[in-house]
């Protein structure tokens, strides 16, 4: 038998072998197909117990808000993390403020008004709650309230695999996607999986990020404590299966492949 053929057919079929399949790595490629006009109605999730908000009460008559902000150090801060801008890492910010605890309950307790209930409520419409029940004791009274814990968790086929807390408890999946770092080129993006618990129903989800229409799903915003898995193709999980040392015993192969080359030529001579 011919050695030389013998090598090159084995060399090729070892190539041939380790070539990847091509794998779809665009996002939304048929965007310019699909209205966006009803993605903003699923933008904000309702408070889940064990969400943390910073809930801060002004007005002009600063005496008469004072009781409604005690329990107060100024020294207390909550660390948010800022959506990164191109390849940076996110970002500290302080947050400071009343923090409140919802309970399992659904309910905060907050000075001189009690209990009040969460249930069903997004971080607007509690505002918008908190503003009317204060204002039976305060004349034009601000609220300002912000969820300190709000997050989601990546695993899977992406660059950064973790837990992210995002500030506002708001973001689509393409932006916390882009925290983690976006998906691998090994991340199968046509079946991306969202476990969600809302109310404490667990629920899971399959996504297109190819396609544009989960756009206006409900589950291009993200709600808390949402967990993306991102499935690693056929390529990635066979290369988890083959030994580490594959390369290695690869390389020596071909040499000693060379050697035995050489040493034949030489004796034919």
């Amino acid at each position: 038998m011919n050695f030389r053929k013998f090598f090159f057919y084995a060399f090729a079929g070892i190539v041939i072998s380790s070539c990847t399949a091509r794998q779809e790595i665009n996002y939304m490629t048929d965007i310019d197909n699909v209205a966006l006009d009803n993605a903003i109605k699923n933008s904000r999730s309702t408070l889940q117990p064990g969400d943390q908000l910073v809930v801060n009460i002004s007005a002009r008559d600063l005496d008469a808000v004072k009781p409604f902000n005690q329990n107060y150090s100024s020294s207390a801060t909550v660390t948010q993390y800022s959506v990164p801008g191109s390849n940076s890492l996110p970002q500290q910010l302080p947050v400071s403020g009343p923090t409140y605890l919802v309970d399992t309950d659904y309910n905060i307790t907050f000075p001189q008004l009690g209990k009040i209930s969460t249930k069903g409520e997004n971080i607007e419409t509690f505002r918008d709650k908190m503003t009317s029940l204060l204002s039976k004791y305060i004349k034009d009274p601000i609220v300002d309230v912000k969820l300190t814990n709000f997050k989601v968790s990546f695993a899977g086929e992406v660059a950064r695999p973790g837990t992210y807390v995002i500030p506002e408890g708001n973001t689509s999946i393409l932006s916390a996607l882009a925290l983690a770092g976006d998906a691998t080129p090994y991340g199968i993006r046509q079946n991306v999986l969202l476990i969600r618990n809302v109310d404490g129903q667990i629920t899971k989800h399959r996504l297109d990020l190819t396609k544009s229409d989960f756009i206006n799903s409900p589950y291009y915003y993200l709600k808390q404590n949402d967990i993306i898995y991102v499935q690693p193709n056929a390529n990635r999980e066979k290369a988890a299966r083959v030994d580490p040392n594959l390369g290695l015993y690869i390389s020596v192969s071909s040499v000693v492949a060379s050697l035995v080359i050489g040493i034949i030529s030489l004796t034919r001579r």
